[in-house]
């Protein structure tokens, strides 16, 4: 039997990512395991929650492409790499820690009795 009480889960839980770099612009793409997280997908991880989320990270515009056959969403953030791999001093110039860091996003999914 369903309940209407939701809980809140890490993103990994129903998801996975894959993240990558061009210049001073990452591409981060979310996909869900299962069809019916999508829409938990579509509604809660948008760009303004990643802007309040990462924020003093993400300097730039977000965009949101949605990829509703595959599931999943992919993110293209500029000006979030601290000016890309040749012109940063971050660690992660290629960007590659994007998705860990969204996957550990809290998202609220329906619970169950």
């Amino acid at each position: 039997m369903s309940s209407s009480m939701s809980i809140r889960v890490p993103l990994r839980q129903i998801a996975h990512a894959r993240s990558g770099d061009k210049g001073n612009r990452s591409n981060l793409s979310v996909f869900a395991y299962e069809p019916a997280h999508y829409d938990t997908l579509r509604r809660q991880i948008t760009p303004e929650r990643l802007k309040e989320h990462f924020g003093g990270v993400l300097r730039g515009p977000i965009r949101r492409y949605e990829l509703p056959n595959l599931h999943g969403m992919n993110f293209v953030m500029d000006q979030a790499l601290e000016g890309g791999v040749n012109e940063s001093l971050n660690l992660d110039g290629h960007g590659k820690s994007w998705s860990a860091m969204i996957l550990a996003l809290e998202v609220e999914i329906p619970g169950t009795e």
